[in-house]
């Protein structure tokens, strides 16, 4: 009998053993990141060769604080009404009257005059009319364009009479394209047109405001704006034949370790708070979590990383005061919010399967 229970007792022994290498190396592969010793205990001083740690207190989170909210403006964008120049493409509906009595090149006035109608300007900039042949008018107004033909015709007619009015113009229109809901070209034509005139016109954007980078062109200077901030004061007026493009803005961050929800995730304010994003992924897990260990992991922009070296904020949740710092720390585009797995867990992780074994070997052995 005793050779039976040592035999079964050495099978289940194996088994054990066999669980605890295979758990013991599993729980190297399956963690979602470093613990909180190995990146706190890697710190000289809060400092490494690769990156400086910084543990957020009431002391040195006064550099890393959310904004205070921007003073409402009273001013309002002023709108001139813009001196349209004609360009190529552009259709023209060109009235030419002729004072003559009798036998005029174009009917009189008194009878509407003669009306061409889709007149293009070609891709040279110029017009073909009667007694009017090549004429160059683009980069030219419509008073200017008007006394252009009034000019070449005189010469054939007494006292001419000319009018221009624009069928479809490019020149004094804006394209506006991208993350919006009704992309397309408007006029100008009508009066002045402000970025947030021309993105309302194209539907306005489909994402939040504060998710919407606005870039601005007119073939001489380009500018981003994020759409929240035009919405606060620094709206203006565009030239015409500018574009418009909405965009994603990259205000995301990522989420890892023990929390509810892990992954890239949309920034839910303009200028979110760790407590803010935290909300967003559900919160810390309470079954698997380290409160102690919540970091956040920071690269230098790149105009300062030759200089700077990456920063992890470390904050303990289990102070109580770490939910006011929390609240204030403001959490940057492409931060990684980490949270380290609490030791139980990590032995739960490993202890699991050996219970597993021991009752498999129990079965065994009866």
């Amino acid at each position: 009998m005793n050779k039976v229970f040592n035999k079964n007792h050495f099978k289940t022994m194996t088994l054990v053993c066999t669980a605890v290498v295979l758990t013991g190396c599993g729980s190297v592969f399956s963690a979602a990141g470093p613990s909180k010793a190995s990146i706190v205990n890697a710190s000289d001083k809060y400092k490494t060769q690769n990156y400086t740690l910084i543990p957020l207190s009431a002391e040195t989170i006064g550099d890393y604080m959310r904004p205070a909210e921007a003073n409402l403006k009273a001013s309002v964008t002023q709108s001139t009404i813009p001196d349209t120049k004609l360009m190529s493409g552009d259709v023209l509906t060109v009235m030419i009257a002729d004072n003559a009595e009798n036998g005029g090149l174009f009917a009189p006035l008194a009878a509407g005059g003669t009306t061409f109608d889709k007149v293009r300007i070609n891709a040279h900039g110029t017009i073909s009319l009667p007694y009017v042949n090549n004429l160059k008018i683009s980069g030219l107004s419509l008073t200017q364009a008007q006394d252009a033909i009034k000019k070449s015709v005189q010469n054939y007619t007494m006292d001419p009479q000319v009018y221009i009015s624009l069928s479809s113009e490019l020149g004094a229109s804006v394209l506006v394209s991208g993350d919006v809901n009704k992309p397309g070209r408007f006029s100008t034509l009508q009066g002045p047109l402000t970025v947030l005139d021309a993105i309302n016109q194209a539907g306005g954007p489909k994402l939040e405001p504060y998710l919407v980078n606005v870039v601005v062109r007119n073939g001489k200077t380009a500018h981003k704006f994020n759409y929240e901030e035009l919405l606060n004061g620094q709206n203006f007026k565009l030239a015409p034949n500018s574009e418009v493009i909405l965009e994603r803005a990259r205000k995301r961050f990522v989420a890892m370790g023990a929390v509810t929800k892990t992954g890239l995730h949309d920034f839910p304010s303009m200028n979110p708070s760790l407590l803010e994003v935290l909300g967003v992924v559900g919160g810390i897990n309470e079954a698997k979590a380290d409160a102690r260990g919540v970091f956040i992991f920071r690269m230098p922009e790149e105009a300062k990383a030759k200089n700077e070296k990456p920063k992890v904020f470390h904050l303990d949740m289990r102070n109580p005061t770490s939910m006011f710092l929390a609240k204030q720390f403001l959490i940057q585009p492409e931060d990684a919010v980490y949270v380290t797995n609490a030791g139980v867990y990590e032995f739960q992780k490993m202890i699991s399967p050996i219970i597993q074994v021991l009752v498999l070997g129990r079965a065994v052995s009866n």
